[in-house]
Order: C-alpha cells, then sequence, then structure tokens
C-alpha cells in the first residue's frame, strides 16, 4: 500500500476512477459540531490519497468535483455519516452510492457483525487494527493514523466485488440499489433533525 498526503484538497493531477473509495475522520460523531479533517480516497489501486481539510483557509475544490459526480460512484463503509458529513460542511448533494454496510446487512444475515473489520476478515482473509478510530483527528497526523485512515479505504472496492456477488445469488441487488438510493434523502433527515428517529415505526 502507498500512502499520498496531501494539505487542503486533492492535486489537479489526480485522476479519479469510475468507482472510488471514500471515508472521513472527524472530531466526532455530531456532523454539525464536529470537524471534519481527514477524507481518504482511492481508486481502488493500492494507492490511498489523504487529504487533510482546513475549510477555514481553503475549500477543497477538487474532491468536491469527484463527490458531486453522479457518474463516479462511490464506495463508503455506513455511508450515512460521511455522507452527512459531506452535505453539512460542503453543501452538496452525493449520488451514486455503495454502501458495503447496507450491502452487508442485506446478504450477511447469518451474522449480526458488519463493520468493515469484520468484512476484512471474512470476506478477503485480512486483519486490520481499529486502534486509531478514536484517536485526536484534530492536528498532524501520525504514522499510526496515516496506516489506520488508508487501510478504511484500501479493501473496500474488493469488499464491494464480493457483496456483488452475494447480492446477485440472494436475488436482492435491486433492494440494494433502492437502499443506497435513499442515502441522500436519509441523510438529509439527519442533517434535519430526525437522526434519531425512525419516521416509518409506526
Amino acid at each position: 500500500m502507498k500512502i499520498n498526503v496531501y494539505h487542503g484538497d486533492l492535486p489537479e493531477s489526480f485522476k479519479a476512477a469510475s468507482i472510488v473509495a471514500l471515508d472521513s475522520e472527524t472530531m466526532g460523531l455530531n456532523p454539525k459540531r464536529d470537524k471534519l479533517c481527514l477524507i481518504q480516497i482511492s481508486n481502488g489501486d493500492e494507492i490511498c490519497h489523504l487529504v487533510t481539510i482546513d475549510l477555514l483557509n481553503k475549500k477543497p475544490v477538487n474532491l468536491i468535483k469527484i463527490l458531486k459526480n453522479n457518474k463516479i460512484q462511490k464506495i463508503f463503509h455506513y455511508a450515512r455519516f460521511d455522507v452527512a458529513v459531506f452535505k453539512h460542511n460542503f453543501k452538496i448533494n452525493i449520488k451514486n452510492i455503495y454502501c458495503t454496510k447496507i450491502a452487508s446487512k442485506l446478504v450477511r444475515t447469518y451474522t449480526d457483525k458488519h463493520g468493515y473489520k469484520d468484512l476484512c476478515s471474512e470476506l478477503l482473509g485480512k486483519s486490520i487494527s481499529k486502534t486509531e478510530q478514536s484517536s485526536d483527528w484534530g492536528g498532524e497526523l501520525t504514522k499510526d493514523q496515516q496506516q489506520y485512515a488508508a487501510t478504511d479505504v484500501l479493501y473496500l472496492h474488493k469488499i464491494k466485488d464480493h457483496l456483488d456477488r452475494m447480492l446477485l445469488r440472494e436475488k436482492r441487488i435491486k433492494l440494494a440499489k433502492a437502499c443506497f438510493d435513499f442515502i441522500q434523502y436519509r441523510t438529509d433527515l439527519d442533517n434535519s433533525g430526525w437522526a434519531d428517529q425512525d419516521i416509518f415505526k409506526h
């Protein structure tokens, strides 16, 4: 794995593939309160690009173009959080989303373990560490943080391939697509005050 670190934005020379893996690191789990510190992106080529975010000084224009490009599919693990964070910070709508957590819940019904670490272990035979998950992302990135952040997008393309085969086998591709498409509305609800409410409940 190769790691590239950029400050403020991706370089103009970065070319996004038709499918990219994305993740984010924040100072907490409340998009309106907690600062967005880092965005990770990978084309699935064993190269992970880390972009430190400093919205007071620089808007990540090149990165935002990728997020807004509906022709590019964006793979997330738990897209609901990352998409809500990007919407709140960049005031953009994001479409063509794939969420490995949702896909896992639709086809791996034999387990309640749907975390990224669980998927890496079962589907890919990869053991990853989540030690840095709750660390302070607001300062200079340590080597351990860089490694952790990069690993969070390193395997998403391969996990998607495995889950796609399972979705096809279980005849749940159409249902998965509908769930992925709904994420843009679920995150609108989250950011508008309905994060803890299931409006479909009786």
